[in-house]
């Protein structure tokens, strides 16, 4: 139930980032007695269109909480939103109205908490991973950069490390540990499998999805590799 629409739902939620400056944008809060008219029919009957009305009046809410972080990370201003909206919807769902707390109270640390949960991901990846940190090292003993690995061409690859049996095994291993959009992202980012290279704006433009959430999904999908080659390969040799 509680991702019935999302898609959809998250999908127009990116329309709202010009409002950021302005809540008149958004619909007015509810009143007390609508809220719990609202969440009564939601929680009790399974009204879903109840359920589209309490997010939509509490998108004020997200849009309030979203202008402490903005400008303060390096995360874009839909992304906040998209993921500050799953946290309302997440409150929405699990709220216990009948305990007379305020659903507002309880949906700003839900989507505080989602927000949070999406900073520290995102800045886990930036610590963990970096093209020019030390991959591995080639048969004479030389540091070898997943930057050379994934950006040389055939032949200078070569001179590093097998290419072939690496490539080998970057595939076993995107196989085996990435889902089908992180091997489509990594393959178009680099050129691998014969893919063109895309800049990671062209590709979220031709994705739909936004330059942030590529670079998340690009950074996790490398990181995994690097972990399964330097574990199973590397340090066997």
């Amino acid at each position: 139930m509680l991702f019935e629409s999302l898609p959809i739902f998250l999908s127009k939620l990116r329309c709202f980032t010009a409002f950021l400056n302005n809540s008149e944008g958004f619909p007015k809060p509810l009143s007390k007695e609508k809220e719990r008219e609202l969440l009564v029919a939601y929680h009790e009957k399974g009204d879903m269109q109840a359920r589209r009305e309490l997010i939509n009046h509490n998108l004020r809410l997200v849009s309030h909480i979203v202008k402490k972080y903005a400008g303060t990370v390096s995360i874009e201003a839909d992304d906040l939103i998209s993921v500050g909206a799953i946290g309302l919807i997440k409150a929405i769902d699990s709220f216990k109205y009948e305990k007379g707390a305020a659903l507002a109270t309880y949906a700003s640390k839900c989507i505080d908490n989602e927000i949070l949960m999406l900073i520290r991901m995102n800045k886990k990846h930036k610590d963990c991973l970096s093209l020019n940190s030390k991959f591995a090292c080639d048969k004479d003993g030389n540091d070898v950069l997943l930057m050379d690995i994934l950006e040389s061409d055939e032949d200078e690859v070569e001179d590093a490390v097998s290419s072939s049996f690496l490539m080998e095994k970057i595939n076993e291993t995107a196989l085996k540990r990435l889902s089908p959009r992180e091997r489509e992202i990594l393959n178009k980012r680099y050129g691998l499998n014969g893919e063109d290279v895309f800049t990671q704006k062209e590709l979220a433009e031709k994705l739909g999805i936004s330059r942030s959430y590529v670079s998340r999904i690009e950074a996790k999908a490398l990181s995994l590799i690097k972990d399964d080659l330097s574990h199973n390969y590397y340090d066997k040799n």
